[in-house]
């Protein structure tokens, strides 16, 4: 039986080698040296039909740490360009990122791309060793599994993988991989490469991939651009107001780290808040603040207006400008939606926009945590409102709670049936830094133990965890000291 890595395809590279694109460049992973597996995701492997224990096997260590090619692949690397920190940034591209192929899955096949992290340099690496340190990839192994666990669109992580080859940073660390997987990893940086460069017939010829690939309904459509647009609108739209909801902060919203799917792409500087401050910056590097937790919503806007841009060849102004418009009205309607059913409220009304909106203003004030003020609320009734103890304004808390407590009456839940669905909707575990620098110290110990802990705690954070209730509490003084910038 073949191994799945060699069930790989390659329709991307193969639909455009014979034309004059350049939109991507075939490369040879670069080993690891003395490579050694420090976890593989179960989950994600049974989803992609794949057999977990195959992930444990010899030969697919050494095909995640770069050391050989499957027989069916065409490793490639993918250029782009991209709006960094809202400055035109030029040629970017997969500097450490080298996809091996596209993985056929179900009857009528969806294609995920199987993709390595820190196999070594491509042509787009831009002088830089094409690495990825342990540190790093456990960040990004943890959190996109805890991002698909909070049921928000992400890439996944199926392996991780430790070496013994250095990579010097600020320090020397270790280098490691990620097995990346997403049905794509074309970006708003994709289609900006090509109009930048003047080229709309390699815009279009992009874009028609896009449609054919992921929405093959579409093909003969006459508004077929429009519709892709539309699409990424309103999934971008969605896909931030859960951020918002979630108290996540991306850290580096550049165009070229949005995806034309709306999936959350690229974890870097990100950051899931402690105590709720809407001014709360995850990325050291970001001296302006310009992706801060607040921004983030007037950042996907930003970042839609550059992709839309790169369509004037296909689409009109006007069609143009109405898609971008129905960006703010979805935002609106599925962040009250969740922080409606984040309160226990069975649907939005106009009115808990103030109820909602003077839950955070208290909580700011109050310096309270965002995450266990939530799961603490999903307990509140007439006859338990311990979480007040909290807040230090009482008094502000409690005509709040008055608020609150005639707004439940007003609808047919019981007080069992809110908090069961609360519960499942206010997770009870998050990735906070402080969890992940735990995980990586240890795992520079050679101890994975904790890696694999917060793997099968993230990926059911609603649930209960009695191994890991250490971590449902408030975060240690010293997370307050870690600093997260770009490089990490």
């Amino acid at each position: 039986m073949k191994l799945f890595t060699d069930r790989l395809e390659q329709h991307f590279y193969s639909t455009f080698k014979s034309t004059d694109l350049h939109n991507c460049s075939e490369v040879l992973p670069q080993g690891l040296e003395q490579p050694t597996l420090v976890s593989s995701n179960r989950l994600l492997a049974e989803q992609l039909g794949i057999d977990p224990s195959e992930l444990s096997s010899a030969e697919i260590l050494q095909i995640m740490s770069g050391n050989r090619i499957p027989e069916s692949s065409q490793p490639i690397a993918l250029v782009y360009s991209g709006h960094q920190f809202g400055v035109w940034a030029g040629q970017l591209g997969d500097g450490r990122a080298i996809t091996l192929g596209e993985l056929p899955v179900g009857d009528e096949p969806i294609l995920w791309d199987i993709q390595l992290k820190g196999a070594g340099p491509t042509p787009y690496s831009r002088s830089s060793d094409g690495r990825a340190v342990l540190r790093s990839s456990i960040r990004e192994y943890l959190c996109s599994e805890a991002m698909h666990g909070l049921g928000i669109a992400t890439t996944r992580a199926l392996c991780l993988v430790d070496s013994q080859t250095p990579v010097y940073r600020e320090e020397v660390e270790p280098g490691a991989t990620v097995c990346r997987v997403a049905q794509s990893h074309i970006r708003f940086g994709s289609f900006e490469h090509f109009h930048y460069r003047k080229q709309p017939e390699a815009v279009a010829a992009l874009a028609d991939y896009v449609i054919a690939r992921h929405f093959p309904d579409w093909v003969d459509s006459e508004n077929k651009y429009l519709l892709m647009l539309e699409n990424c609108v309103l999934k971008t739209a969605k896909m931030i107001a859960q951020w918002q909801s979630v108290g996540f902060n991306h850290g580096v919203m550049n165009t070229d780290n949005m995806s034309i799917l709306g999936d959350t792409i690229d974890y870097g500087p990100f950051g899931f808040l402690d105590n709720y401050n809407p001014e709360f910056i995850c990325n050291h590097s970001d001296t302006n603040g310009r992706y801060s937790f607040k921004n983030q919503p007037s950042i996907g806007l930003w970042n839609l207006n550059a992709l839309a841009s790169t369509l004037t060849s296909l689409v009109s102004n006007d069609d143009l400008i109405g898609a971008l418009k129905r960006y703010e009205p979805e935002f609106l309607k599925q962040f009250r939606s969740i922080m409606a059913s984040k309160m226990g409220l069975e649907e939005y009304q106009p009115e808990d926009e103030l109820l909602i909106n003077q839950l955070l203003e208290l909580m700011e004030i109050n310096n309270v945590d965002y995450t266990i003020v939530f799961r603490s609320l999903c307990d509140f009734s007439e006859h338990n409102q311990s979480i007040r103890d909290q807040f230090l304004d009482r008094e502000g808390f409690d005509r709040w709670a008055k608020q609150y407590s005639q707004r439940l009456q007003r609808q047919s839940w019981t007080d069992q049936q809110r908090r069961e669905h609360m519960l499942a909707i206010n997770p009870k575990y998050v990735l906070r830094n402080y969890m992940a620098q735990a995980a990586i110290e240890q795992a520079h110990q050679g101890d994975y133990s904790e890696v694999n802990l917060l793997l099968e705690v993230l990926q059911s954070p609603f649930e209960e965890h009695p191994q890991a209730e250490q971590y449902a509490g408030l975060p240690p003084d010293w997370a307050e000291q870690i600093s997260v910038s770009c490089s990490s």
